[in-house]
Parts: C-alpha cells; sequence; structure tokens
C-alpha cells in the first residue's frame, strides 16, 4: 500500500497536488518523447532502411515487453517512489546514448532498449500512482483527464522538433538537439517526480505474484487485442509518419501532432462522462473506428494541411481508446496488483508495436507509404467489428455504477 500520509487508496481531493503535479510531470514526459519522433529520420541518417527503423523499435519494445511480464510486479512490491525515478534514469540514459550514434549498431539497440523500458516504466508509474489516488468508479475519469497532459506536451514537442530541423542546417547537430533536448526534459521531469513522491510511503504487505501467473488468473479478455492497436497506432504515426512527410516533401509533422493532441483534448473533455453513460466497451469500439478513419486519410495526405483531418480522427480515436483500454486492462486485477495490472495492459500495447514495427518497415519498403496506412486503417477497421458484439453483449461495469 502507498501512502501520502494517508492510504495512497483514500481520496483527500481528486483534483489537488498530487493531481496537478503528475499533471505537469506527464505533459514533460510526453513534450521530451516527441522530440524522438524522428528516430527513423535518425536511422536514415545512418544509412539504414524502413525496415532498420522497424526491426530497432521491435527490439527495443521486445525487452520493454519481456521485462513487463517478468517484473512487472516490483511496481507493487517497491512501489512508485522506488521504481519511478529508476525508469526516469533509463530514460535519461537512453537518450544520452543516442548522442554518441555514428552508425548502425549495437549501441542504436542497446540505446532504443534503454530508452523505451524507461519510458514505458514511467507512464505505468504515473498511471498507477495516479489511479490509486481517486475512487474506483471514478479511474478511468482521472485517467483520461491525466492523459490530456500528454496533449500540451505533444504540440510542444513536435513543433519544436519541426523548429529545430527547419532551422538547424547540419544533421547531426539536429540531432544532437533533438535527443539532447529529450534527456535535459527528463531529468527536469524526475525532479518533478521526486518531489511528487517524496512523502509517499510504501508498505509491502507481501510479495506480489508474477506477472505471468496473475496474467492467467485475471485475464483482461479482449481489451488486450485493442490495446494491441493502440501500438501499431502509435508505430504507424510516432515512428513512421516523419518519414513519410519527408518522402511527400512536407516540412515537419507539427502540423498532424497538434492537430492530434488539439483534437484528443478537445474530445477527452467531452466524452469525460461516457464510461458512465455508453459505457468503456462502447467508448473503446469508437476509438478504433476512429483510429480506422484517421488512418485511411493518412494514406491520402499530399499537402500539409491534409494531415489536419486526419488528424482530428485520429485524436478522437486516442481520446476514447486510452482511458478506455486502460481502465479495463487495469481494473481487471485487484487493487493490491494494480501497478502490476497497469504494466500488463500496457505491455500488451508494446507488444502491438513489437509485432507490427517490422511488419510495417517491410510493408513501405515494398509497397510505400500508403499501403502501409491502409493496413493500418484495415487492421483497426476489424477489430472495431468483432470488439462490437463484446459491448453489445456485455455492459460495463462502470455504467452500471451510474445507473
Amino acid at each position: 500500500m502507498n501512502s501520502a500520509n494517508s492510504p495512497e487508496g483514500t481520496m483527500s481531493g481528486v483534483y489537488g497536488r498530487t493531481f496537478w503535479l503528475a499533471y505537469l510531470a506527464n505533459s514533460m514526459l510526453v513534450m521530451g518523447n516527441a522530440l524522438t519522433f524522428r528516430f527513423a529520420e535518425l536511422v536514415h541518417f545512418l544509412g539504414g532502411k524502413e525496415s532498420a527503423a522497424g526491426d530497432i523499435v521491435a527490439f527495443g519494445t521486445a525487452v520493454a515487453v519481456v521485462l513487463r511480464l517478468s517484473a512487472s510486479h516490483v511496481l507493487d512490491d517497491y512501489g512508485t517512489r522506488r521504481m519511478w525515478p529508476i525508469c526516469a534514469l533509463m530514460y535519461i540514459a537512453g537518450c544520452l546514448m543516442f548522442l554518441g550514434v555514428t552508425e548502425i549498431s549495437w549501441v542504436l539497440y542497446v540505446a532504443r532498449a534503454l530508452f523505451f523500458v524507461g519510458l514505458t516504466g514511467m507512464f505505468a508509474c504515473s498511471m498507477t500512482h495516479i489511479q490509486n489516488h481517486v475512487p474506483a468508479d471514478r479511474r478511468t475519469e482521472i485517467i483520461g483527464n491525466l492523459g490530456s497532459s500528454g496533449f500540451v506536451g505533444m504540440i510542444l514537442g513536435s513543433n519544436i522538433g519541426d523548429w529545430i530541423l527547419v532551422a538547424v542546417p547540419d544533421p547531426k547537430v539536429k540531432f544532437l538537439i533533438l535527443f539532447g533536448g529529450a534527456a535535459a526534459i527528463g531529468t527536469c521531469y524526475l525532479a518533478v517526480i521526486i518531489l511528487l513522491t517524496r512523502d509517499q510511503l510504501h508498505e509491502r504487505i507481501s510479495p506480489t505474484p508474477p506477472a505471468f501467473r496473475l496474467l492467467l488468473r485475471f485475464w483482461p479478455g479482449a481489451v488486450v487485442v485493442a490495446a494491441m492497436i493502440m501500438g501499431l497506432g502509435v508505430t504507424a504515426t510516432q515512428t513512421f509518419l516523419t518519414r513519410f512527410a519527408t518522402q511527400q516533401k512536407i516540412e515537419g509533422i507539427g502540423a498532424f501532432f497538434t492537430g492530434y493532441a488539439m483534437s484528443a483534448f478537445v474530445f477527452r473533455l467531452l466524452v469525460q462522462n461516457w464510461s458512465r453513460t455508453i459505457g468503456r466497451h462502447w467508448m473503446l469500439v469508437r476509438g478504433l473506428l476512429g483510429h480506422t478513419a484517421g488512418h485511411l486519410l493518412l494514406a491520402f495526405v499530399t499537402e500539409w494541411w491534409q494531415f489536419i483531418p486526419a488528424a482530428i480522427l485520429c485524436g478522437f480515436g486516442h481520446a476514447l481508446l486510452f482511458p478506455a483500454v486502460v481502465s479495463l486492462g487495469s481494473g481487471a486485477f485487484p487493487k493490491e496488483c494494480r501497478g502490476t495490472g497497469t504494466a500488463i495492459i500496457l505491455g500488451f500495447t508494446d507488444f502491438g508495436s513489437l509485432l507490427f514495427a517490422p511488419v510495417l518497415g517491410r510493408i513501405i519498403d515494398l509497397y510505400g507509404f500508403r499501403a502501409m496506412y491502409m493496413t493500418s486503417s484495415l487492421a483497426a477497421l476489424v477489430i472495431a467489428l468483432g470488439y462490437m458484439l463484446i459491448a453489445y453483449w456485455h455492459i460495463d461495469e462502470e455504467s452500471q455504477t451510474q445507473a
């Protein structure tokens, strides 16, 4: 159990100091991560193809998935106060290693693994920490509202990245500034989370069972497939969109991620009560359909302004999909295992990236970016249609509580 003067599970106010410090930290984390959206450009600069970028991303993701499933219980055993800074230090180390890479080598693979393990661990700690500060029937709401901070960071990070690419003529210096900036932001983030958790106590009642055993016992159900489609969407946009823009001779990706973030922010506020009205299953279906339409439009972008309608639809999809997936997935586990449950469901997002990153990279090499985005759109549509059956036959417990 975690506490800050009182047990962490009790609520002294949903939107108090804890929430806003977590909001600031998450904004910084996503801002730093947005600077690294040019990772595929770095791989291209070092002489690699799109498939090489996909393979490196898949390797880092594979390491993250293995660690989630083998060691995610340490989050419940030792608490966010200990594990959160460790994850932040791994992220910073990965960013710094990127600065010294001069060719496609094992160093780049190790750097990506450190970076991604740290990044995913930071998100898991953040989601676990905030969920434990609110009542069970408000978890989806708080996940969604905390997630809106990421849209602020995405707007800032993607546009700063575009400005750096235009303002700095030397390609090597560009990447030094981008990944060095991500490391600097990660250092500031580390200071904030230490402040956020400094009074937090952790009582280890009993060792948490290994993630594999928990997963078999509290299997979250078909929501894991939706989580994997989220991973597909992350790979298609955050890894390969910058290369797509370069091929189409579009200057930067700021227009897409600004529209994406603003759309997701607005829709997140508009639909924050949907988990208690239509239910999380139908939120998930609508989110998948948003991704379906958004990725289909991306396949036909030729001018920068055409990113905007695609971004609005993808933002709508993210606004619904992320809180529904995390809430449904982690909610399948008992509260004393909530950290492990959150890590596991986010791990399935990573697993989706692991499966699809090399596949999407090879589709690009063989058939081009249009075929890749049409493939990701079709995958989201198939899962949305299948999940409609679950939404129809299973009434969500949060909507039942509201009733």
